[in-house]
């Protein structure tokens, strides 16, 4: 039997579907927030508590940013319908590069129209076949990507073992090395032992690189990330990150580091040269999110405070959460289908927290990932516990 292409892409969804792997999204109506307006299936629109944003310092909706990026729009206009290098760049992209530079306190940045292409970018530029990758298993899809472009050798170390890493650095002839990880690991909530790594980096004459799109802003004393936190920030050679999660969440992304690197980026990375610079209303917003960070501290005590009374609750209810101590918590319920049911109680008792299931997180470990912002109150987590204690009982986990 002959099947037309259209057939043939339709029993491939059919397949996901068969499998309990299809995912839905959902239409909000409201901006992002703690408490979102969502159309339900009936397309009626519902006030529910969102327990799944990256929105970790509640800066989606936030005045001043939004203030700064409509200033943009009047006087730096919508768009630059150019890559940078012909007449996309304007005299705030420089500033957002170099005010971020300052503070991951790097030598220079380079901007990316997501953190999806900054990893992509990064690795076929600087990583020949003389050189070697040594990846965590658990690294982000971009980062996997990325590393794929490229023509070094490529190691995979087990999720943060120290004993693994330091086998396969030690057994390395490469002309260059480079340890690459994440520094919060985004399904699973954990951090990266970046004291350790960078240990071992200087041991073995190893560059390391931190994907910290789950920790800039609000990782660390000062919201740095987690090269702040382990108190490594020279030790790191490079950082990838988003203006996507906590700096706005808008999109956007970028690369720090050594000078030479950034400069060779300029001039050879291809998601650079390819696509359209950033629109002037993000770069503002975002260079608003950033003076807002450097005085959060109260949000981030607060955000802390609140994912721990958060993690203690799930525990005391019995249920299975994956250890860290970030915003990110892990429900483990490990099944497909119970993830998805899971949440789709979750939401019809106004608690909106998506289940996650293969290819996301490997077979045999679906979860619902829980995210806490700044914004969340104690009042409103304690209700939402009551309602992950009444469908843990309704689903009999």
């Amino acid at each position: 039997m002959v099947y037309s292409s259209k057939e043939i892409y339709q029993n491939y969804l059919d397949e996901i579907k068969k499998s309990g792997l299809y995912k839905e999204e959902w239409s909000l109506t409201s901006s992002q927030a703690v408490n979102i307006d969502v159309l339900d299936e009936d397309r009626n629109e519902r006030n529910i508590l969102n327990l799944c944003a990256n929105n970790y310092l509640g800066l989606s909706n936030n005045k001043e940013i939004i203030e700064a990026a409509k200033s943009s729009l009047n006087n730096k206009g919508y768009g630059m319908s150019s890559v940078r290098f012909i007449c996309g760049t304007q005299d705030i992209h420089k500033e957002l590069e170099f005010k971020l530079s300052q503070f991951l306190e790097k030598d220079d940045s380079i901007l990316f129209a997501s953190a999806f292409d900054a990893n992509t970018a990064l690795f076929e530029v600087v990583m020949s076949d003389q050189d070697e990758l040594f990846s965590d298993k658990l690294v982000h899809a971009s980062l996997i990507d990325g590393m794929r472009l490229c023509k070094a050798k490529k190691q995979i170390y087990d999720h943060s073992d120290m004993i693994d890493l330091e086998n396969k650095l030690s057994n390395s002839q490469a002309r260059i090395k480079m340890i690459v990880t994440d520094g919060v690991f985004s399904m699973d909530g954990d951090m990266a032992k970046l004291d350790e790594i960078c240990n071992l980096a200087e041991k073995y004459d190893a560059l390391v690189v931190v994907d910290d799109c789950h920790a800039t802003g609000f990782i660390g004393q000062h919201g740095k990330g987690t090269h702040e936190y382990f108190q490594v920030k020279e030790k790191v050679d490079i950082i990838t990150t988003t203006f996507g999660k906590a700096l706005g969440g808008a999109m956007g992304g970028s690369i720090s580091g050594p000078k030479e690197i950034i400069e060779l980026l300029r001039q050879k990375a291809r998601p650079y040269l390819f696509s359209n610079a950033l629109m002037p209303a993000i770069v503002a917003g975002t260079l608003q999110a950033l003076d807002l960070v450097k005085k959060a501290d109260k949000e981030r005590e607060h955000l802390s405070d609140m994912s721990l009374f958060w993690k203690n609750g799930l525990v005391d209810l019995g249920f299975n959460i994956k250890e860290g101590n970030t915003p990110i918590v892990p429900i483990m319920l490990h099944e497909s289908q119970l993830a998805q049911e899971f949440a789709k109680k979750l939401f019809q008792y106004g608690i909106y927290a998506v289940g996650f299931f293969f290819p996301v997180v490997p077979q045999g470990e679906a979860r619902i990932r829980t995210q806490i912002s700044s914004s969340h109150t104690e009042e409103q987590l304690a209700e939402a516990l009551k309602v992950f204690k009444k469908v843990k009982s309704e689903l009999s986990v």
